[in-house]
């Protein structure tokens, strides 16, 4: 009997899962590559500005070729791609970079994958969006997991550093699911691509003029030259590399399964922290990083 040809979706299905994976992976890797840049002197606001100044070239170039033989802007997508580059790339981009000098970034993987659950709540609150018990019951189960790595962060270490560390990755997590909320107008207007290379280039730009407004412009000129390389791989691998490879994998096996599959990342994250960065991993950390994840499971599964 003659082998019957799998479909297009089956040939897709191969390559978007490990584009979704490699994704994840990248990602989760510039927590590492910024506590690994923390340890040569330097601060939030001069770090972030090197790794947008890297990436700005990057995104530039991705907004120029998703816009070639489209409309141009008007003013009022000039004012949303303004609005969602300040919100999800800039400040989300701070605040997690500022957090970052407090706590390990296990804890920070697991803050920053909660953003599901509040792209739900503000759904919730602005569109009065149906929230299931399953998908409270999935909320529940994460949150609790993220509580419980953050109370053995607290008592092993300095309580009040794990505390403020643990507050801006949050509101890093707020400020970018106020971005996610957000760009479902944009994104059917402009295209992911397009909007994604405008509105990081913008946030780009913030970065910068944030450095030049607080610290001298000569001053990145003493930064160790470890520091200026991390910021390159930190721009290219684990940035703008991951943005593409993400948005491709959504193309082939949707959203859906690109979630499911961006699992990998707060794993990857973990064992990248202890291997790399000598991070601890205890009984409690494992325990809180399988209650996040399956939460996140259960409450995307709800969701369906």
């Amino acid at each position: 009997m003659a082998s019957v040809p799998a479909p297009a979706e089956g040939k897709r299905l191969g390559p978007g899962l490990v584009l979704a994976t490699l994704g994840a992976i990248a990602f989760s890797g510039k927590a590492i590559i910024v506590k690994l840049a923390y340890r040569h002197d330097v601060d939030a606001v001069t770090l972030i500005m090197l790794r947008m100044l890297f990436a700005l070239p990057l995104f530039a170039a991705m907004a120029w070729w998703a816009g070639r033989g489209k409309p141009a802007l008007t003013r009022r997508d000039w004012m949303g791609v303004l609005g969602l580059g300040f919100s999800g790339y800039y400040l989300a981009s701070f605040l997690d970079f500022a957090g970052l000098a407090y706590v390990t970034a296990s804890l920070e993987r697991l803050i920053l994958y909660l953003n599901p659950t509040l792209v739900l709540l503000f759904g919730w609150v602005v569109y009065r969006r149906r929230i299931t018990r399953g998908q409270v019951l999935g909320m529940a189960i994460s949150y609790a997991g993220v509580l419980l790595v953050f109370g053995h962060e607290a008592t092993a270490g300095a309580t009040w550093e794990t505390a403020w560390g643990t507050l801006l990755i949050f509101l890093s997590a707020v400020s970018y699911a106020v971005y996610m909320v957000g760009s479902g107008e944009f994104v059917k207007r402009l295209g992911s691509m397009r909007l994604v290379g405008l509105a990081t280039s913008v946030a780009c730009l913030l970065c910068i003029a944030q450095y030049l407004l607080l610290r001298p412009a000569a001053s990145v000129l003493h930064v160790a030259p470890q520091v200026v390389w991390l910021s390159v791989l930190n721009a290219s691998l684990c940035t703008a590399v991951p943005v593409l490879m993400v948005m491709m994998a959504i193309e082939r096996i949707g959203p859906a399964m690109a979630a499911q599959t961006g699992m990998v990342g707060p794993m990857s994250t973990i064992l990248m922290g202890v291997v790399i960065l000598g991070e601890p991993f205890s009984a409690w950390i494992a325990a809180g990083t399988l209650l996040v994840i399956a939460g996140i499971f259960v409450f995307t599964r709800a969701g369906r």
